[in-house]
């Protein structure tokens, strides 16, 4: 009895503390003909481009990984994909409703 009377108070203080940014995970698919060698998510109103999410890897047409973005504390964001035949394109998006992000 002792021990869950511990472990429910430890429980409320963790909800007592702010909130904390959580990681956001959604499923990037790559529709396009082409393969996608960068890939930036930026918050909406952040004036640059975060680092290349793909990291030197690269996501191939007709394909889909998933994708994480540490600590994110937004849903919207702008979006930079860059691909192998030298082709841009930029986009933003709700992730947290849609789970996923379409490249077509």
């Amino acid at each position: 009895m002792g021990f869950q009377k511990v472990l429910t108070a430890v429980a409320l203080v963790g909800f007592a503390g702010p909130a904390l940014a959580a990681d956001l995970s959604f499923t990037l698919s790559n529709m396009s003909g082409a393969e996608l060698t960068e890939f930036y998510a930026s918050p909406v109103g952040v004036d640059s481009w975060e680092e290349n999410i793909l990291g030197g890897g690269a996501l191939a047409g007709g394909t889909s990984g998933q994708v994480t973005i540490a600590g994110s504390e937004s849903c919207d964001y702008d979006l930079r994909m860059v691909f192998s035949d030298g082709d841009t394109l930029e986009d933003s998006a709700n992730l947290c409703d849609t789970g996923s992000y379409t490249i077509q």
